[in-house]
């Protein structure tokens, strides 16, 4: 009997024991590392728009429903679609990468109406700051716009970085600002050719987009992917460290730290700007890029046709490191805050983008000049950067 006691004993300390670490597991692993308890990252909507309270980022993909269309325009309808983004144009087939839509966790979250964006900022101007994959957003939103009312290209450069648009019937002025990484920034030049590694000055903004901020409703700020290659960061005429360079006595920063920095030294004017009009700031978070099998020089690709699950997704704590990152500079920034006028918000798109890998152009964008590259950073028009503008317009109705 003592025999028999001590084996169901030992038997309920084992079961006990796999029972917890099965749990434990389950716990660990079915939380969402990208949670926030940021109170800010609530959303409270009016009641007329049936969203209540929910946490945007916070969510997954999910297949609409049979014969509901989720293309609010096409590669045809758009007129002002950029052609390298013009995925179909270029021979993609598949199509299933459009059958998809962000469900947060806690509500609903409405498609984009062009009508109310348009009401919403009649007579305003609103400022995308950024990189190339800031001007992808632009696109999309011009694409979604046009469906309400046609725009009117009122600026153009050369390098096609700066172009502006009007909305005559709202007055509302929609400026791309193109900047690499937010503050100052130089090249440095070996042998009298560009190197590809840049000199940033943290006491001096870029001033392609600083002498348009006073002129601001809106300004939305993003970057990052500049930050993957060799940079050297200065403070007061001091290098204070650098990204990817190993020289000796000089601070080795990874990337996300340099990214801080130029975030707040950003932030921190847009806060000091004493010109400035009643100003919205609104960070758009990293959007991850999805080269597998190699790099973008190296061979990498992008070839998937519908989104990652979760637990897929590569790079996960860099992901998580940088969005919430730019989350804490954003909280930084609301309590340097003087002003009444400004105000600081958090689009944050990281996870649901991380999970797109479906959604770029790869080989399908005819640059004739990169033959042999994929495209794996930017997206495709139509396609999964058109959640940006759901975002977008809760933030403003919010």
């Amino acid at each position: 009997m003592k025999d028999f006691l001590a084996h169901l004993k030992l038997r309920f300390f084992w079961s006990s024991f796999a029972l917890s670490i099965f749990f434990t597991f389950i716990v660990f692993y079915s939380s969402n590392p990208f949670k926030t308890n940021d109170k800010h990252a609530l959303f409270k909507f009016p009641k007329d728009d049936g969203m209540g309270e929910c946490r945007l980022s916070e969510g997954e993909w999910v297949r609409k429903p049979y014969g509901e269309s989720l293309l609010a325009y096409t590669n045809t309808s758009c007129p002002t679609m950029p052609d390298w983004k013009n995925c179909f144009k270029h021979e993609r087939e598949d199509t299933d990468f459009l059958n998809w839509r962000w469900k947060p966790n806690e509500c609903e979250l409405p498609r984009f109406d062009p009508g109310k964006f348009l009401r919403i900022v009649r007579g305003k101007r609103m400022g995308f700051i950024g990189d190339s994959v800031s001007r992808n957003h632009v696109d999309s939103l011009i694409c979604l716009l046009s469906k309400e009312e046609a725009p009117v290209n009122i600026h153009n450069d050369s390098d096609d970085r700066f172009p502006a648009w009007h909305f005559p019937n709202h007055d509302f002025t929609l400026l791309t600002l193109w900047s690499r990484y937010l503050v100052a920034a130089d090249e440095l030049v070996v042998n009298g050719s560009n190197s590809g590694m840049f000199s940033l000055n943290l006491d001096k903004v870029d001033d392609n987009w600083a002498r348009q901020l006073p002129t601001l409703d809106y300004a939305i700020i993003s970057d990052g992917h500049w930050f993957f290659r060799p940079v050297h960061i200065y403070q007061n005429n001091i290098k204070i460290g650098c990204v990817y360079c190993n020289e000796p006595n000089i601070t080795n920063l990874n990337m996300t730290s340099a990214m801080r920095m130029s975030f707040r030294a950003a932030l921190r004017y847009i806060n000091d700007c004493k010109e400035c009009k009643p100003l919205m700031t609104i960070l758009r978070t990293f959007s991850p890029a999805h080269f597998e099998n190699g790099t973008w020089n190296n061979g990498g690709n992008c070839k998937r046709t519908k989104p990652l699950l979760e637990f897929e997704v590569e790079s996960r704590e860099f992901n998580r490191e940088t969005s919430g990152m730019q989350n804490e500079e954003i909280e930084r920034a609301r309590r340097e805050c003087s002003s009444k006028k400004k105000k600081f918000k958090v689009m944050d798109i990281t996870m649901a983008m991380a999970m797109r890998a479906d959604g770029h152009p790869g080989s399908h964008w005819g640059n004739k000049w990169m033959k042999g590259i994929n495209d794996c950073l930017h997206w495709c028009l139509p396609g999964p950067i058109d959640v940006w503008n759901d975002f977008l317009i809760a933030h403003l109705i919010s």
